[in-house]
């Protein structure tokens, strides 16, 4: 089909589509009364004095970026540690960068924290603390940026800090994990008072995990607008395994969100992006034992899906992982060819984190660019308005939240043929 998005708009898209619970390890809480939350403005702890500037390190352990920030560092600025990333670009080009800043483990006191750079990542600002519910968990920060307003809306989770998920899934806890939103109309600054979407989940379900990672906004055809939102869940009335991916949407820039497409069991943590034709790809945790991500492909704006397959180029272990689009087939500044990014860990174990390109739509895998040889985990991509790619990810079992810029030439050109 012919697509009649301008090239200004496709750009302005692009950098906002990123993606990625903690592969539901990584959850919170619900107090008797329900959460509480700080006033706007308002800290629990000490703001940040900012991250130091990018440094250019080539070759160190793999990387060969354009600069390289550690953006969140393990027992700094009030926290022992960090993990979940999620990185969007704002219309106005701002990035921002959540995470979970945690007390202790998966579960307990977290908060979600956030810091902005307005210089494609090379600095960071103070730390800001989204949402702070006492003792409770706030996390799983899955953001989307929509285009035709400007508002960012930010989906996260939370359960009672004495909860844990092994207790939510075992249906001994107090309470279950429930979904909640904010958004900020004013470039990530501020954030409006976290709303409950009990809408979004089936009474059934125990476990509940938004992303992590980013959401999408789809740009082309019937769904033309339709903001789209990454979770999984765990539904314990059906046979097999109880963790099954599935998707929120809203097509009214957020104003009501409903519940998608449900996918087959052994999914779990996802992303998803856009395809040629009025698709969606939804990439997911995988629970089937055989090391590869598993798909689905959805024909109606996600609100129901094909049959999971797991996409044998894609050799990665139980983690979450990251998706975007970086450019269109008719794109003419990017060649005019198509480009999908996955990111991810590669092999059985959390390290050699790698970046994967497709150029027919995800059905296969070509170019694979190992970023970082070490430890690492959790995810996500943005692409910058220079039209670089920033790489935000969990680097050394968390000892930092790394942030990396590379550049499309480098992947393509340094990256190996894949072995599938």
């Amino acid at each position: 089909m012919i697509r009649t998005v301008s090239t200004a708009l496709v750009l302005a898209l692009v950098a906002t589509i990123v993606t990625g619970a903690t592969a539901n390890r990584d959850l919170f809480g619900h107090d008797d009364g329900g959460p509480s939350v700080l006033p706007a403005g308002e800290t629990s702890r000490p703001a940040s004095v900012g991250s130091k500037q990018a440094a250019t390190r080539p070759g160190k352990q793999g990387i060969s970026p354009l600069s390289e920030t550690d953006v969140f560092t393990m027992k700094s600025e009030g926290y022992p540690r960090f993990r979940i990333p999620a990185v969007i670009a704002t219309t106005k080009g701002t990035l921002l960068a959540f995470c979970e800043g945690r007390t202790g483990g998966d579960s307990g006191d977290i908060d979600l924290v956030c810091k902005r750079s307005t210089d494609g990542g090379r600095t960071w600002g103070d730390l800001q603390v989204v949402w702070n519910d006492g003792k409770n968990t706030c996390g799983n920060p899955a953001p989307v940026v929509d285009r035709d307003t400007g508002t960012i809306w930010l989906f996260m989770t939370w359960n009672l800090g004495s909860d844990d998920e092994k207790a939510i899934m075992a249906g001994k806890s107090k309470d279950v994990r429930h979904v909640y939103v904010t958004s900020s109309v004013d470039d990530g600054k501020t954030w409006a008072v976290p709303e409950k979407l009990s809408e979004v989940r089936q009474v059934k379900w125990r476990w509940y995990a938004t992303g992590p990672g980013n959401g999408i906004q789809l740009i082309a055809g019937k769904y033309q607008g339709r903001l789209v939102i990454p979770c999984n869940h765990s539904d314990h009335l059906g046979e097999g395994h109880p963790y099954r991916s599935h998707i929120v949407y809203s097509d009214d820039h957020g104003k009501t969100w409903k519940l998608g497409g449900i996918e087959e069991d052994r999914t779990n943590e996802s992303a998803v992006v856009e395809l040629v034709g009025e698709r969606i790809l939804h990439t997911m945790r995988s629970y089937h034992g055989k090391n590869r991500r598993a798909m689905a492909v959805s024909q109606d704006g996600g609100e129901s899906w094909g049959k999971v397959y797991l996409d044998e180029a894609l050799d990665t272990p139980v983690c979450q992982a990251s998706v975007l689009r970086y450019s269109w087939p008719e794109d003419k500044e990017t060649g005019g060819k198509s480009r999908l990014l996955f990111c991810s860990p590669a092999g059985k174990t959390r390290d050699h984190l790698t970046v994967w390109i497709s150029h027919d739509e995800g059905q296969s895998w070509p170019i694979r660019k190992e970023i970082y040889q070490g430890g690492s985990g959790y995810s996500s991509l943005v692409v910058l308005p220079t039209r670089d790619i920033g790489v935000f990810f969990e680097k050394d079992g968390s000892k930092s939240l790394t942030f990396i810029t590379v550049s499309l030439a480098w992947l393509e050109e340094k990256g190996v043929e894949s072995d599938h």
